[in-house]
């Protein structure tokens, strides 16, 4: 059976040409042109995605959306399209549980898309997670927890990729609390980039007593310590060709052996492995074995760094500002002023997380006033650049925040127009739509 969409949108010509191009996609789309329509509707259940305008004759679609969250009605992965594209807009339908919005105009491939895999996901073996989102509001970020669980579920090894401060470690723990079922099991992470290679041997595999000066008492390594559980290898991509051999018979066996040891010790263990380290290139220049490789790789899944998804700048801001102010009795403090805001989205954030999180720590300790300024959270040298002019409007810091946004995203790929539109998940004809609007110049 074809899945069922219910498509929420008062204009006729709008809502005719949604419901013939989701038809001809092979949906059964019940179109529906006011909120009470749809509310009846969808308190039957049965859809497997929702697509609601914001703009509704008799009701906002996210006062339709929240008032049935409120009444415990099970809902469908909801779609907003809007007309206004605020960061702020965004943040907030995301934050209250919707899996993705659209701004008029948009892409209807990408649009049908999004929904088809909102219904794939939908008729596996569970719904969508519902609740507080873990890893970012952005879309990309919902997708990546959704994914998470799924492969939580099916016990693959997944090597999780990203650059330094994205979040890897915290990813993984994720994977780890989604598959651990009575949450009893144990999650265990070692840095392998930060030991040598003697220590990572002991860290990995244990030693007896006597293996070496200082080895007093026996100790398990961190093999033994995840036993039922997640072994998290954090930057693998820096192990020693000797370490890794160490390591894939271990995966292979599925034992280890203690240093200065002789009794094989089976282990039973979900391995997750990160790096932020291109593995393909290091396989390829002879650094990194093909076969630990493939063994660490079956599934790879990729953080994108925090300047890909500004939807989840305010959000984890927001979130490390409450956390800091708490650790530091600071309940004096409000939140950050409309000019942090407004440097924090404008920052690069080569940091990423782990960046944010030490600004907004600092910001907590320099903070003077109820709320935390530009001056607070970056250093002169580091602060970026704010508007000239006090009025600006928000129409042109926006459309000055979406030029600069695009121009990096150029200047990452290289120019290449089909992985710049890609990573910022609109299409090339979007994309060039885009860059003749805001002035940006075609790459060479």
């Amino acid at each position: 059976m074809s899945a069922r969409l219910c498509l929420i949108e008062d204009d006729p010509i709008m809502g005719e040409s949604l419901q013939d191009r989701f038809t001809l996609e092979g949906f059964q789309v019940d179109w529906f042109v006011t909120a009470a329509q749809a509310r009846e509707h969808l308190r039957g259940g049965g859809y497997a995605a929702a697509i609601s305008d914001i703009r509704l004759p008799d009701q906002e679609g996210d006062a339709l959306y929240l008032s049935l969250k409120r009444d415990g009605q099970v809902l469908p992965p909801f779609i907003f399209i809007t007309g206004h594209g605020a960061i702020e807009t965004a943040v907030q339908l995301l934050k209250e549980g919707a899996a993705d919005y659209v701004t008029k105009p948009f892409d209807l491939d990408e649009l049908v898309t999004k929904v088809r895999g909102l219904a794939e996901a939908q008729g596996g073996d569970a719904p969508a997670e519902e609740g507080e989102p873990l890893l970012g509001i952005a879309p990309a970020m919902r997708r990546l927890e959704e994914r998470l669980r799924r492969l939580a579920r099916a016990g693959a090894g997944v090597l999780i990729t990203g650059e330094s401060g994205v979040g890897k470690e915290h990813a993984a723990r994720l994977l780890h609390q989604a598959g651990a079922g009575d949450g009893e099991r144990p999650f265990v992470a070692v840095n392998c980039g930060a030991l040598t290679e003697s220590l990572l041997e002991a860290e990995l595999f244990g030693h007896e007593r006597g293996a070496f000066t200082g080895a007093a008492r026996a100790r398990r390594g961190v093999f033994e310590q995840a036993q039922g559980g997640t072994l998290f290898l954090d930057e693998i991509g820096d192990m020693s060709p000797a370490m890794q051999v160490r390591l894939l018979r271990a995966i292979q066996e599925r034992c280890i052996t203690r240093v200065g040891g002789e009794t094989p010790i089976p282990v039973d263990i979900h391995l997750v492995s990160a790096t932020h380290r291109d593995l393909r290139a290091l396989v390829e220049s002879g650094e990194f074995r093909e076969d630990l490789y493939y063994r660490i790789n079956t599934v790879q899944v990729r953080i994108p760094p925090l300047r890909e998804r500004p939807e989840d700048i305010l959000w984890f801001a927001a979130r490390f500002l409450a956390e800091a102010a708490a650790e530091q009795g600071r309940e004096d403090l409000q939140g950050l002023s409309g000019q942090a805001q407004e440097a924090l989205l404008e920052h690069h954030w080569p940091g990423n997380l782990r960046e944010l999180r030490h600004a907004i720590d600092r910001a907590v300790i320099l903070a003077e006033g109820p709320q935390v300024t530009p001056a607070d959270l970056f250093d002169d040298r580091d602060e970026p650049g704010l508007p000239d002019e006090a009025g600006q409007g928000l129409t042109d810091y926006l459309r000055r925040c979406e030029r600069a946004h695009i121009v990096q995203a150029l200047e990452a790929h290289g120019g290449h127009m089909a992985r710049t539109a890609a990573s910022l998940g609109i299409s090339r004809k979007n994309l060039w739509e885009k860059m003749k609007k805001l002035g940006v110049k075609a790459p060479g």
